[in-house]
Formats: structure tokens, C-alpha cells, sequence
């Protein structure tokens, strides 16, 4: 067997999430598994290195699988890119070790979320920002997100109320960069939770429009409860830029 490695950027719009869903091929992996067993002549299961939510985007995602032989990469670079549609791109392809596994070997993820804040739209980008235009105190969130980093338990950030397993997460740095029109928050962690990036991003926001204190953080997160925290931001601000392995 040979195992392969990808990294994929995507726009999310149209797509129902990363993981393949047997109601719809309107799902990232399920495109990609479609054209492996074309090209290959079998099932092949692409591995990602997480799932991202229907209608948020990727830029750097990586994911791996294997084949039953070696290929030509360069082709099958090529015919990936040539059979995916057009809002999918494989980036690049590299044979990699056997044990490699995007998921479990998965070092660092980086996302970032967009909030168009100019009363102005902007029609080119409105399906890759979440536009909010109300004035927010920016140094509240930024004492907020200093709280939100670090090793802890990020249960109250996440989505699925009945997960079994550990909630404990790494979050290495929350940055901010501010333009005119334009706050992006960088998330960068060992990875996150369903839908924490954008549950955190709905907390930052309701402690900038002044409903939550920075204060209020610490005892968010020994809830360990969904309702304790802000409301979930929506999907098209959201874009996995990095995941980075040793």
C-alpha cells in the first residue's frame, strides 16, 4: 500500500461540510473520494485532518489515503484537478510514509474568521466574511481571548453536547488584525472542537458589543456548559488557513 498526502483548499459555500454524507455528494471528501475510485478502480477513503462545518472554507486543509499501488503523482495531481469542481483545488500531492495520518499527526491548526465591519458591502467577499458593522470594543476582546488561551477544557465552546471524549484542548495564540474594514481573528491550537472556532468567535463578539465582560470567561469555561457561552458565528467568516505535522 502507498499512502499519499494532499492539501486542499476549498470554498465552502455550496458544500454540506468536509465528511461524506450518504443524503448528499454536496460534501468535500465525498468529491474527492468519487474521482480516487475512478481513477483508481476501487474505494479509497481520504483521511481529513478534521471536519469543517458546511460553509466554511480552507486554504491550506490536509488530508491523506492510500492506494494499492504507486502512481505517477504528478498525473494524479493533474486529474484530480482537472475532474474536481472548480471551487476545489488540490494543491499539492506527496507519497509519505505509511503510518502518516492527517488526523491523529496533526500538530497545529490555524484558522482564521473574517468580520467585515464597513457599513460599506463588499459584494466580491460577502460569502467569505461575516459582516457586522455595529461598533465593538476591541480591547475587551482581545483581554477576552487571553482567557481563551491555553490548555484547558473548551467544553462551553463546543457544538456537540453529547461527545464522550476529552474536551481538553491546547489554544496556542488568539490574534488580531485590524484593518479599515476589516477585523481577522487568528485561532492557533492543537486543534478545536465542532463548531469552537466559531462559538469563541461568538463570545469575542458579544464581550465587543458589551453583553459579556472579559471577566466573564473563566467562569464560561468552568460551566463546562454550550449555554454558558456566546452565540455560534456563521460558517462563511470561517477559513482553515494551516495544519502543520512534525
Amino acid at each position: 500500500m502507498s499512502n499519499y498526502k494532499i492539501v486542499i483548499s476549498y470554498d465552502g459555500t455550496r458544500y454540506k461540510g468536509w465528511q461524506s454524507q450518504k443524503s448528499t455528494d454536496a460534501t468535500i471528501q465525498g468529491k474527492l473520494q468519487d474521482i480516487l475510485k475512478k481513477t483508481a478502480g476501487y474505494p479509497v477513503e481520504v483521511i481529513g485532518s478534521g471536519r469543517t462545518d458546511a460553509g466554511v472554507h480552507a486554504k491550506g486543509q490536509a488530508a491523506n489515503f492510500h492506494l494499492k499501488e504507486q502512481i505517477d503523482e504528478r498525473k494524479l495531481l493533474e486529474t484530480l484537478n482537472h475532474y474536481l469542481p472548480e471551487d476545489i483545488a488540490v494543491l499539492s500531492l506527496e507519497e509519505v510514509e505509511e503510518r502518516f495520518h492527517s488526523r491523529f499527526q496533526a500538530k497545529e491548526k490555524t484558522y482564521m474568521y473574517r468580520l467585515h465591519t464597513s457599513k460599506i458591502p463588499d459584494v466580491f467577499e460577502r460569502k467569505y466574511v461575516y459582516t457586522y458593522t455595529e461598533p465593538l470594543h476591541l480591547e475587551n476582546m482581545k483581554r477576552a481571548a487571553a482567557y481563551m488561551t491555553g490548555t484547558m477544557d473548551f467544553t462551553s465552546f463546543c457544538a456537540n453536547k453529547h461527545m464522550k471524549k476529552s474536551a481538553v484542548r491546547s489554544v496556542y495564540a488568539i490574534d488580531f488584525q485590524v484593518t479599515e474594514k476589516e477585523i481577522d481573528i487568528i485561532y492557533q491550537g492543537n486543534g478545536f472542537l465542532q463548531n469552537m472556532v466559531r462559538i469563541m468567535t461568538g463570545t469575542l463578539l458579544e464581550v465587543g458589543m458589551g453583553k459579556k465582560k472579559p471577566e466573564d470567561i473563566p467562569m464560561i469555561l468552568a460551566a463546562k456548559n454550550r449555554e454558558a457561552a456566546g452565540f455560534t458565528a456563521p460558517a462563511q467568516g470561517l477559513v482553515l488557513l494551516e495544519v502543520k505535522y512534525d
